[in-house]
């Protein structure tokens, strides 16, 4: 049996487009440590935790360590890129994107999954899809 509740009352929703797109330009696309930080600081809460397929994130330095490894990892001109728009409801948004050097093929493709609490990324899954035989 379900219940229906007022939406009258909900908390206006974030928006999860910007949000998500900030992280992806802001904290993966960034390669100055300082910019970085000051984007982590304003997008996530203050003990945000990254699930990635093989290891699990806690707190803003070490998501900032993780960046900045992906990026040193994989060259001057890989980037990351959203496909089409985020949505969500409810505390819950996703992000389709892209990643591969500038101009050159696309290396991945994944989807980062967040939950959103008072406008600030808590918790965010990175999805990746299998890579094309």
């Amino acid at each position: 049996m379900s219940k229906t509740t007022n939406v009258g009352h909900l908390a206006p929703e974030p928006d999860y487009d910007r949000l998500l797109r900030a992280n992806l330009e802001r904290v993966f696309n960034e390669r100055d440590a300082g910019k970085r930080a000051a984007a982590l600081d304003e997008l996530f809460v203050a003990e945000p935790v990254m699930y990635e397929p093989t290891n699990i994130v806690e707190g803003r330095s070490d998501l900032a360590t993780v960046a900045g490894n992906l990026l040193e990892q994989f060259g001057p001109t890989f980037r990351f890129k959203p496909v089409g728009i985020a949505v969500g409801h409810h505390g819950l948004g996703s992000l389709q994107w892209q990643a591969g050097p500038e101009g050159g093929p696309v290396a991945v493709t994944g989807t980062d999954v967040a939950e959103v609490v008072d406008g600030r990324i808590a918790r965010l899954w990175v999805l990746l899809n299998p890579l094309e035989a």
